[in-house]
């Protein structure tokens, strides 16, 4: 499975036979080289790139039953692109993105939880989050990226940390994706404080409770372009709210 990301465009152009710029450095060799007359126009056209991701997964006690199936997702993602930086959390957050280079994938796993400290115990989102903003974001968010975080969205931290958190994550990246593995139940509903406060925050709300729905995740990704999603949290709380209600029997 690979998960082709979207294109950015860049500053940089690359020679093209319908550009919209004119080569001038080549339009001004052929003409010394044909003695001053122009024979022909050279054009350039815009670079694209793939996007830069950002992965930030949940392995508290909660997502114990996901965690190594969405592990085995993040090394696929990690090995199949070029810009790829991959973290885990549950008290706090810890950067994976080097055990996964290894191609073994339970090589890479059994790295990853030798380094990690606080495997399958608590959660605390927003605190997870803070770090990352001050510590990380600056140094992995640039170039238009897009951020996947991947989250039961049980949490014992305190609501205004995440709020205040996921507001500056969501203004610092391109596009920012949360998986709920629960949302893949049809009775699911984002009661946990948790969830309802991140989500007037989130760009695209998924499941990811089988491999199905991470397929369905990759075409996303390959969908994403230079267009930003509408983001207002005012609306997107009234709407959570409606979705939060319990449905009648």
């Amino acid at each position: 499975m690979r998960c082709p990301l979207g294109m950015r465009p860049t500053h940089r152009k690359a020679p093209s036979r319908r550009g919209s710029y004119p080569d001038m450095r080549r339009i001004v060799r052929r003409n010394l080289k044909y003695g001053g007359e122009i024979l022909d126009l050279t054009w350039r056209e815009i670079k694209h790139k793939p996007r830069p991701l950002v992965i930030v997964c949940d392995i508290s006690g909660s997502m114990s039953l996901y965690s190594r199936l969405l592990l085995h997702f993040i090394h696929t993602i990690s090995n199949g692109l070029m810009n790829v930086e991959a973290f885990v959390f549950g008290t706090r957050l810890t950067r994976i993105t080097r055990q996964l280079k290894k191609r073994d994938v339970d090589d890479a796993i059994r790295d990853v939880s030798k380094s990690v400290q606080d495997w399958s115990g608590g959660t605390r989102i927003g605190d997870a989050l803070h770090y990352f903003n001050h510590k990380w974001a600056k140094r992995v968010l640039g170039r238009g990226a897009v951020v996947l975080i991947i989250s039961d969205g049980w949490d014992r931290g305190e609501p205004a940390t995440l709020q205040a958190e996921m507001d500056r994550l969501q203004h610092s990246c391109h596009r920012l994706i949360w998986l709920n593995p629960l949302l893949g139940s049809p009775d699911y509903r984002p009661l946990t404080i948790g969830m309802k406060t991140a989500l007037p925050y989130i760009d695209n709300f998924l499941p990811a409770h089988n491999l199905d729905s991470l397929i369905s995740l990759g075409n996303l990704l390959a969908t994403i372009d230079d267009s930003r999603p509408e983001r207002r949290a005012g609306a997107r709380r009234k709407a959570v709210a409606e979705w939060s209600k319990p449905r009648a029997i």
